[in-house]
């Protein structure tokens, strides 16, 4: 039986010792952890106890409790998100960021386009594109992975009047590319602003985040203006905090 000592609390002592274990490799990615049977019994504890010690584990985005299986361990891969603020697509079309910060990490990046189609916008979408009652928006849903691991949600919404029709989808770019095409249609970008929120994680974007519901999730809202202030596209990118590091660079304008 393994012993605990006064006076933190017991459940926290437990927590800590898995948490280090996980981090040892004692307990790899995708295999699971003793049984909270298994766990009152070793640290003489009642599973009310065993229970808080899961919890805090989980919020840390270190294991999934999965139906049949227990208390999963997660992998937890750490991809860096860098946002160069003086990047301009007129004279530097680049691809997309994502895929630019894992080849320098030495790791393979992949992006899959899950919808491409006119839709309603959420509410708070439609207010931020200051969209009429009746216009739809384009939405391009990415599921974007790190050596096939999920790590980030992308939803672009351009308003309707903007991209004209789904074509201008087609073939499939990064933001920078999107950015030259509506430039062309006379709405090109001239001023961006992105809102960071942390909140816990949606169901559906734990699920393919492989996350639980309520884990921290940055919430990173990214919005495009043209010269007249119009809002042309806004991006949602959903991204697991315990995952990401944020890094934003921008160059300071010297006047002579």
């Amino acid at each position: 039986m393994s012993s605990l000592e006064a006076p933190k609390a017991r459940y926290k002592q437990v927590a800590e010792l898995l948490r280090d274990a996980i981090k040892r490799g004692d307990y790899a990615a995708g295999s699971t952890l003793p049984s909270q049977p298994e766990l009152a019994r070793e640290y003489d504890l009642n599973q009310s106890s065993i229970s808080r010690a899961m919890a805090m584990l989980r919020a840390e985005g270190l294991i999934r409790t999965e139906h049949g299986k227990g208390s999963v361990v997660l992998e937890v891969p750490t991809v860096k998100r860098v946002r160069r603020i003086d990047r301009d697509y007129r004279t530097r079309p680049t691809g997309s960021s994502f895929a630019e910060e894992l080849t320098k990490a030495g790791r393979t990046s992949r992006t899959e386009l899950v919808v491409c189609d006119p839709v309603e916008a959420p509410a708070d979408i439609a207010q931020v594109l200051r969209l009429d009652e009746s216009e739809q928006a384009l939405l391009r849903k990415r599921h974007m992975y790190a050596e096939n691991k999920p790590v980030q949600i992308a939803a672009s919404y351009i308003p309707m009047s903007v991209a004209g029709s789904v074509d201008i989808a087609m073939p499939d770019t990064g933001p920078s590319g999107m950015y030259a095409r509506i430039a062309k249609r006379g709405f090109g970008p001239v001023r961006f602003t992105e809102d960071i929120e942390v909140r816990g994680a949606k169901q559906e974007e734990a699920d393919f985040l492989n996350i639980t519901p309520g884990q921290p999730v940055f919430a990173i809202l990214r919005t495009a203006f043209d010269k007249d202030d119009r809002p042309v596209e806004t991006c949602l990118n959903v991204l697991a905090a315990l995952q990401w590091k944020l890094t934003y660079a921008w160059e300071q304008d010297v006047k002579s």
